[in-house]
């Protein structure tokens, strides 16, 4: 009868590739598209790089931690040189921001983390550099310009976490007629201004809003002093 062969010893394996912050951050990005963002944690991870999670605090300290350097690798995707030779600074900003909505559509799961997910890397700061400049082009002053900046990427993330929560949601659209049906039996006695713009307060495509949002934010960071 023949022998069954016999497992091989951990000397006879070959041996794994070393544990890097940039290995890890790249599988983890690899497993987020694959499986999703919720499925990257700490032991998922480590079960897919064949090591054990107390392997991975050592480069990063935890879920939170992980999941803001997946941000910061896909913030390099960002177009920070729109190609608006027409506009002024204003629509170079909203082309900027507007990139950076896109990275987050793409990854609908990572925009609801994103907003507690802060990055800190090359590529953040890059697209904080790329705004300051364009608000600097403008004429807002320094003050104004390194809060403004926080504002704008806090408005265009919320955009995509709300975008990314109405495509996941079976519901979203059933909510939205039933918004726009009561609005259309407000009573203009109790509620005369929602009555009056009852049609406004639903109107117009994602996009022009989103333009308008993006714009009146800027135009606001432009006139409005910080207070001392």
């Amino acid at each position: 009868m023949p022998h069954s062969p016999q497992p091989r010893s951990r000397r006879e394996r070959p041996a794994k590739p070393p544990l890097t912050r940039e290995g890890i951050i790249a599988t983890a990005v690899r497993l987020m598209e694959a499986e999703g963002l919720h499925r990257v944690t700490m032991r998922r991870l480590a079960q897919e790089l064949d090591t054990g999670p107390a392997s991975l605090y050592v480069y990063v300290a935890n879920t939170t931690e992980l999941h803001a350097a997946i941000l910061e690798e896909l913030l390099g995707e960002v177009d920070l040189s729109p190609d608006t030779a027409d506009g002024d600074w204003r629509d170079r900003i909203e082309a900027v921001l507007t990139s950076y909505n896109e990275v987050l559509f793409a990854h609908p799961s990572l925009a609801s983390s994103a907003l507690v997910a802060r990055p800190s890397g090359r590529n953040y700061l890059n697209l904080v550099e790329a705004l300051l400049a364009l608000l600097t082009e403008g004429g807002v002053p320094g003050d104004q310009a390194a809060w403004g900046v926080d504002i704008l990427l806090q408005a265009a993330t919320a955009s995509a976490a709300e975008h990314s929560a109405r495509k996941e949601s079976a519901g979203a659209e059933d909510d939205w007629n039933a918004l726009t049906d009561a609005l259309g039996h407000v009573s203009a006695d109790r509620q005369p201004h929602v009555a009056a713009l009852a049609e406004e307060l639903v109107s117009g495509p994602p996009v022009a809003r989103r333009t308008w949002t993006f714009h009146a934010l800027i135009n606001g960071i432009l006139h409005t002093p910080r207070s001392r």
